[in-house]
């Protein structure tokens, strides 16, 4: 069943993840596609001092596993949550 906001319930879970939901996004073609975003507290800035490497790569691994797996989606996207969001330096 989706939510209002067309979002699948959450099937995805892993430690470094928040939340996880299924997304239908609409191509430039109008051709709609399942995209599964994941929301982690992780620095995902790889400029960042912040940035570790190794754990954003596990939990990439683990979204490319899930696609290859469940057929849910086609493609996953990593993101902060927006609490976490900063604007830029000036």
């Amino acid at each position: 069943m989706d939510d209002k906001r067309g979002a699948k319930p959450m099937t995805f879970s892993h430690p470094l993840a928040r939340g996880a939901s299924i997304f239908t996004a609409d191509d430039c073609d109008g051709n709609k596609h399942h995209v599964l975003a994941i929301v982690t507290t992780l620095e995902l800035n790889p400029e960042s001092h912040n940035y570790k490497k190794p754990f954003v790569e596990k939990l990439s691994w683990a979204a490319r596993k899930y696609l290859a797996d469940s057929g849910n989606a086609t493609a996953f996207v990593l993101m902060n949550r927006p609490s976490d969001w900063h604007a830029p330096r000036t």
